[in-house]
């Protein structure tokens, strides 16, 4: 595990080779300076608007206690988001 400036911990997420290459050319001119980047945003976008709840969907076997706390996005990131994802033709 590392630690961010912030004392935020982080984890590796392994996703296949041939996705990654693939969101490297979707974000390419987009503003997200790496698939990390756009990974985070896009998993915290998705995370926030799982029920409001601050708390990520439950895996099959995970307790309701065990889902981790994430942080909401703030309105800058949404709106960076959106501007992101117009940039790239999805609005």
């Amino acid at each position: 595990m590392n630690r961010r400036e912030g004392g935020e911990a982080q984890v590796t997420l392994k996703i296949p080779r041939p996705l990654y290459e693939q969101l490297k050319q979707v974000i390419a001119g987009s503003g997200f300076h790496s698939v990390t980047e756009f990974a985070v945003y896009v998993l915290r976008d998705l995370v926030s608007h799982h029920g409001g709840t601050g708390k990520g969907p439950i895996a099959p076997g995970q307790d309701e206690a065990a889902a981790v706390d994430v942080d909401p996005l703030s309105p800058e990131e949404i709106e960076a988001i959106r501007q992101r994802l117009q940039s790239l033709g999805y609005l």
